[in-house]
């Protein structure tokens, strides 16, 4: 089965075009030529769970006033949000299920955004995948208009989406996070490949357990045996090898980092103690992975060999 994401999106919208995201988002259009996946014959499915109360950008304004920030043209008025997740996921799911879904994903946002701030959240169901499109405006706790500051750069954008899976995975344990750059730039290792090495690590098993049970009467039975296993497990182990290379570089950095962090634990910051921990837990989450990956035991190797050696020749 492939891999099912939870995914969280967010765009930026300063002026005239936020118009254009509420026809979209709102359906307030009759034809949508620039999205043929639109099936409007099934728009009546479309559900809010926060409706608005009058047209995006007149709320944006209403809102931003009444707090009394400073704006330019170049403000960003309203951020959205996409939610959805992979088209694997909502298979065969009822509608009350798919809702249960979004409603999840606003509790979440909702605890890290003023709900207030929330203009509109519309799940779509007309397109090929469902997803939800939730606008809010950016105003910080201390009431000031800062879209940076709330989804703004790339390690903030790292968190929402950490934390997003963090959040979904508990009620959908299914769900995997995609491969996001973490604070370091380091890239988080998928759930799917230690599952990869979990069931790499079984075939290794079935394969020494058939070698130890092999003797002169079972002999051919268990070289038919040994061809189907080691025809999945030897080219499984040398594409998971493969994937692991990409997170040689972030070893190296991680273990730069910790060493860097040694000098300064010193002080003994909490910060610095529990950011020391979340490293040594990555790293020993990339040392266990290889562990189970690297190097394939001498006896497969030989019996590689021998059932080469034992299937009949083509002509």
């Amino acid at each position: 089965m492939k891999a099912q994401y939870a995914i969280l999106r967010f765009a930026k919208y300063k002026g005239p075009e936020i118009g254009h995201i509420e026809a979209h988002n709102e359906r307030t259009k009759e034809k949508y030529a620039s999205n043929p996946d639109v099936d409007t014959s099934r728009s009546h499915l479309n559900f809010h769970l926060v409706t608005p109360q009058r047209k995006y950008r007149a709320e944006a304004e209403k809102q931003i006033a009444e707090v009394g920030c400073r704006t330019r043209s170049g403000s960003v008025r309203v951020v959205e949000a996409l939610v959805t997740a992979s088209p694997e996921f909502f298979k065969g799911k009822k509608k009350s299920e798919v809702r249960a879904y979004f409603t999840e994903a606003l509790d979440f946002i909702q605890e890290h955004q003023d709900p207030k701030t929330i203009i509109s959240a519309v799940v779509h169901m007309d397109e090929k995948t469902p997803h939800m499109h939730l606008c809010f405006i950016p105003l910080t706790e201390d009431k000031r208009l800062s879209a940076k500051e709330i989804v703004g750069n790339k390690r903030k954008l790292t968190q929402w989406q950490d934390r997003f899976w963090e959040h979904m995975v508990r009620k959908y344990p299914d769900l995997e996070r995609g491969e996001s750059a973490s604070e370091t730039g380091r890239d988080h290792i998928p759930p799917r490949l230690f599952k990869e090495a979990v069931h790499l690590n079984r075939m290794k098993e079935q394969i020494m357990a058939i070698l130890n049970d092999t003797n002169p009467f079972n002999k051919k039975a268990k070289l038919d045996e040994l061809e189907a296993l080691l025809g999945k497990y030897v080219p499984g182990a040398e594409a998971l090898r493969t994937k692991l290379k990409k997170y040689d570089a972030a070893y190296k950095a991680l273990t730069a980092e910790n060493a860097a962090l040694e000098k300064q634990l010193g002080a003994a910051s909490k910060e610095s103690v529990l950011k020391k921990l979340e490293i040594n837990e990555k790293l020993r989450e990339l040392d266990e992975l290889h562990r189970m990956v690297d190097g394939i035991p001498p006896e497969i190797l030989q019996a590689a060999k021998q059932v080469v050696a034992h299937k009949p020749q083509e002509r």
